[in-house]
């Protein structure tokens, strides 16, 4: 398989509030072409010496690779964590019509 220069990035915030926040920020600015939030999630981590238990949200982005550093800043600039988790996985495959809509939507200039 070839990369296809699309990603899917995950970003956990601390409620829906501020992940719809982020969401609406990325695909109104033409950053991401979908964004799902999922609630529910139970994070269990370590930050500064302590086990951290806490309810999160999940918020899953499609996007394209040229776009993942101005997705990086707008999400530092909005999220309230000192440092939130952005993980972006390059796209293998997916459905053609499917990317071609992402590839459509988000704009790289």
């Amino acid at each position: 398989m070839k990369e296809t220069g699309f990603l899917v990035i995950l970003c956990t915030a601390p409620n829906p509030e501020t992940a719809t926040q982020i969401a609406n920020a990325l695909v109104g600015e033409h950053l991401a072409a979908c964004c799902n939030i999922v609630p529910g999630l139970r994070s269990i981590y370590s930050w500064k010496g302590q086990i951290c238990n806490e309810k999160e949200v999940l918020i899953i982005m499609k996007t394209h690779t040229a776009v993942y550093k101005k997705i990086e800043h707008r999400i530092q600039e909005i999220h309230p964590y000192e440092v939130p988790e952005i993980l972006a996985f390059s796209v293998r495959d997916g459905q053609a019509d499917y990317l071609k809509w992402v590839g459509d939507y988000v704009r790289s200039d």
